[in-house]
């Protein structure tokens, strides 16, 4: 004990020493006040020279005492020199003040240098001089950060939960307890068209985080922004052209702890047929067996090469700065999979809680391809008339095997003895997502200081194919605890293969006039301007059915695999889905007017958007449908108010009331005959209305300096019809229940958010809070029985949270920015409180999931050549998806799917993922 008191004596007393010969001191700019990170800070005639930290900071350890020259410059101000005098101890802090060399303060919005947009200082600084409410993620947080795409980074913002693939990775963003069909997608300021076949929200998994500049989420909606987003929008700002020749180049490999494990199964894609023979030969053609390849159904299991992510970006201006070029492009070769348990349910006759009808034990595997590239052009005729084009194209191609083993508990179930009815089905499959963005863009300043056009020509299409979709069932048997493939079975759907695509092309126009004006102190903007929208969306189902040729065919006799089982055709015409296949389209005309008033103190927003939807559909295949074409035309009127009234330089609070609205999508509204899902029957609801929302906004907001911020929000939204799917009986044929979508009166939706950044020399931390609470009412089905003891099915309304919402959402990033040593790292932990993942048919039976934590890491060092290596890895904690029922029911005793009084349906494991790789940047 004496030499470990000794030990740590002899610790504090070198920090004590150390602390009493160090000369410390922070260095600010002069105008703002706000820190400078990264200042060159040198004792002159000495070997002592630092930079500053996050927190604009610096410690210089054991200086000579004495007079010296304290030298501190920092790029774009004037170079400093102060005379001071270094004791040997009890050195007071020094306070270092720069003047800007030129003026480089940032605008409103706009970033006046190129390309600093991308640091986190601008990103802050956009945050506090916006219109609106917004959040943003720089593109330097983003290339720091363990996220690889658009869905994970997103994630780190506060409000924002995602919703994941069956991989594990982030694929839809849900703002502030809003599910996706609440949120709209913006590339450069530009609304995109979505790849999805049934609804109008974007995937944003499909973007790589490389390709952009920043990422802005915007909570609050000015009139001059489209109106159809109740939850938010996402704003990816894509790279510029920079002031001088930059390049950056990366290329990294890494692996799944998953496939480390296991095997990963794959089939043969390139017999995938990307038409059906309905489509090559006409719907009269009598498909035969020869005109469907075996190739989807021809499995190899190996461990798959290693998972390759790679990205270029080459960008610079010409002819006097007037011509800017940005050239850009990402790969991304990903092998991913889980290992899924997923228990299948139903309530039986009075059951509060549904029993478990069997164990489905599932594989998947899935290997990504995603690749995007931009290029942008902008010219500079002089200080007031600017052209710039932008072209945009990201694919995301998904090749994934799912085999599953299910137990049936229902009949021959005997676990003492070991014995079981199995089902042996494994469905390949290949989905292929795209967007392209082409948009023409001017910015014209006709009356210098006075008035200000800009306007937008822009084509976009999206794209969506999942050719040649296999689904095979074998039968199987458990007898003695040993499990084995029998034969296949000759009813039913024992073998599937369905081809699906979907197109929308968007045609817009966008134009803004801007006239300024003083009066007084005041500065007055007056804007107005509108847009036209024409959408067009096309869409397409077809389906064959087989059977088995030989229903006794014995598995290890007659075939030993899936290629070599002999088919018979029950629909040689193929099956066209009446509800999946139509055309659709969507005219949109809007107009607004906008004044916007700055003074010393106060800046106020205000004005009002008209907005004009023309929006219809029409069956291609009807069968009888009474109403194969319709049509909904209405008109909003949707104001909008922002102020912004600033406490000092460096606090602020804004307040803002904004009404938006949510269109359904084409799908929801074409009626058909009900498209089969699992064991229900979907369809969509051609007299569902579009929901709106109040929206109300209070945020106070400090920015201590260029990197911090405290930022602390409430919102109160007050949704009128929202849109939610629920089982119902069909509008037409009251008999019949389908799983539709229908409007539900009214739901409040509120909250509170907490923002909170800060740094201290070469650490730091992110952090953000998320409180949400809201309620809906929505029709629920269960059964009693009447007095002769039949079951007689009633519907009850039920309260429960929005579809997605979780009631608590919470980031936390702990950093290192290591400066001159060039390296940095990040470990980030995200948690997502339990949220409704299915909206059950049944009172009591909606599926839960349960709240989770996921953690990332990430590090980064540079070297003085320009090179850098970096490692990622994700869900180092193995995080699952689990998946639940509030409630037990007495027949799941013996099949351990019970847990602190719920049930357990669903359990996905993902493992970790790593990648190490090496960054060039000139």
């Amino acid at each position: 004990m004496k030499s470990i008191l000794q030990v740590l004596f002899c610790l504090l007393l070198s920090v004590v020493t150390a602390s009493a010969t160090s000369l410390k001191g922070y260095v600010y700019d002069q105008k703002t006040g706000e820190a400078l990170v990264g200042a060159s800070v040198y004792l002159e005639h000495t070997s002592k020279a630092v930079l500053t930290g996050l927190d604009g900071s610096f410690e210089i350890k054991h200086p000579p005492a004495g007079s010296f020259t304290l030298k501190v410059s920092y790029v774009m101000y004037k170079t400093l020199s102060k005379q001071i005098t270094i004791l040997k101890e009890d050195n007071p802090m020094v306070k270092i003040y720069l003047s800007a060399a030129k003026d480089n303060d940032l605008s409103e919005v706009i970033i006046s240098g190129k390309n600093d947009g991308a640091t986190e200082k601008a990103a802050r600084r956009i945050e506090q001089k916006s219109l609106q409410l917004v959040n943003v993620v720089s593109g330097k947080a983003m290339e720091v950060s363990p996220d690889l795409t658009v869905a994970n980074v997103v994630q780190r913002i506060s409000g924002i939960s995602v919703e994941r693939s069956s991989s594990g990775d982030g694929q839809y963003a849900i703002l502030r307890g809003m599910d996706k069909r609440y949120n709209y997608t913006l590339v450069n300021g530009v609304k995109i068209p979505s790849p999805d076949n049934k609804y109008r929200y974007v995937p944003l998994d499909i973007f790589p985080s490389e390709l952009l500049e920043r990422l802005e989420v915007y909570k609050t909606l000015t009139p001059n922004q489209e109106g159809d987003a109740i939850g938010g929008v996402v704003n990816m700002v894509m790279k510029d052209a920079p002031e001088v020749l930059q390049v950056s180049a990366n290329l990294a490999a890494g692996y799944s702890q998953l496939l480390i494990d296991r095997d990963f199964m794959s089939f043969n894609a390139e017999d995938i047929r990307h038409k059906s023979p309905y489509e090559i030969y006409g719907k009269d053609y009598k498909a035969t067996v020869t005109d469907f390849p075996k190739g989807m159904v021809d499995y190899t299991a190996k461990h798959p090469a290693p998972n390759v992510v790679g990205g270029l970006s080459i960008g610079n201006r010409y002819f006097d700065n007037k011509l800017g070029v940005l050239l850009a492009g990402s790969y991304q070769n990903n092998y991913r999979g889980s290992n899924s348990t997923f228990y299948n349910s139903a309530v039986v006759a009075t059951d509060k809680t549904g029993a478990i009808m069997n164990k489905d034990e599932r594989q998947y595997s899935e290997r990504q391809t995603r690749y995007g590239a931009h290029a942008k052009l902008d010219y500079t005729f002089n200080k007031n008339h600017k052209l710039s084009l932008y072209n945009a194209y990201v694919n995301l191609g998904s090749f994934q095997l799912r085999d599953s083993r299910s137990v049936d508990f229902t009949s021959g179930y005997e676990p003492e003895k070991g014995n079981a009815k199995l089902n042996y089905a494994t469905r390949t499959r290949f989905t292929g997502q795209q967007i392209y963005n082409s948009t023409l863009q001017g910015s014209h300043q006709l009356i210098p200081e006075k008035l200000k056009v800009q306007w937008s020509a822009v084509y976009s299409s999206a794209k969506n194919e999942a050719p040649d979709q296999n689904n095979i069932n074998i039968l199987g048997v458990r007898e003695n605890f040993s499990d084995r493939r029998t034969f296949a079975p000759a009813i039913g759907d024992a073998y599937t293969r369905r081809w699906e695509r979907n197109t929308e092309e968007d045609k817009a126009g966008y134009l803004d006039l801007t006239y300024s004006t003083a009066f007084g102190n005041a500065k007055i903007d007056f804007s107005a301007g509108g847009l036209y929208r024409d959408k067009q969306r096309n869409s397409f189902y077809n389906q064959y059915i087989f059977t088995s040729s030989n229903p006794d065919a014995l598995y290890g006799k007659d075939f030993n695999n899936y290629t070599e089982i002999s088919w018979t055709i029950k629909n040689p015409s193929g099956a066209v889905d009446n509800t999946l296949t139509y055309d659709a389209s969507e005219k949109m005309s809007a107009g607004y007017g906008m004044l916007t008033l700055n003074t010393e103190k106060l800046q106020l927003i205000g004005g009002l958007r008209i907005e004009h939807t023309d929006q219809g559909y029409r069956m291609l295949f009807p069968a009888a449908e009474l109403r194969p074409v319709g049509s909904q035309v209405y008109t909003d009127y949707l104001p909008g108010l922002n102020l912004k009234y600033r406490v000092t330089g460096k606090q602020q609070i804004r307040a803002s009331y904004f009404r938006s609205l949510n269109r359904p999508g084409f799908y929801e509204l074409i009626p058909g005959g009900g498209l089969i899902q699992d064991d229900y029957k979907e369809k969509g609801n051609p007299d569902l209305k579009r929901a709106t929302a109040d929206n109300y906004d209070l945020r106070y907001e400090f920015f201590p300096n260029g990197n911090d911020q405290w930022l602390v929000g409430v919102f109160y939204k007050n949704i009128k019809n929202p849109i939610e799917y629920s089982f119902q009986p069909d509008p037409v044929r009251p008999q019949d229940t389908y799983y539709l979508p229908g409007n539900f009166g009214n739901a409040r939706n509120y909250g509170l958010e907490v923002d909170y950044i800060k740094f201290i020399h070469k650490f730091g931390i992110k952090a953000n809070y998320t409180y949400t609470h809201s309620r809906i009412t929505t029709p629920k089905s269960s059964r009693v029985r009447d007095d002769q003891g039949d079951l007689k099915p009633v519907f009850v309304d039920q309260s429960r949270p929005l579809y997605g919402q979780s009631e608590h959402i919470a980031n936390l990033s702990l950093l290192y920015k290591g400066g001159k040593n060039g390296f940095d790292a990040q470990l980030a932990a995200a948690y997502t409180g339990p949220r409704i993942n299915t909206v059950s048919q049944f009172l009591d039976n909606d599926l839960w999931q349960q709240g989770f934590i996921q953690m990332d890491f990430s590090a980064e060092k540079r070297f003085k050549n320009n090179i850098s290596i970096f490692i990622k890895g994700g869900n180092l904690l193995n995080t699952p998806l689990k998946l639940f029922i509030k409630g037990t029911n007495p027949n799941n005793a013996g099949i351990a799917t019970e847990f602190d009084g719920k049930t357990l349906i669903r359990n996905d494991h993902y493992e970790q993922t790593y990648l190490i790789g090496l960054r060039y940047k000139i």
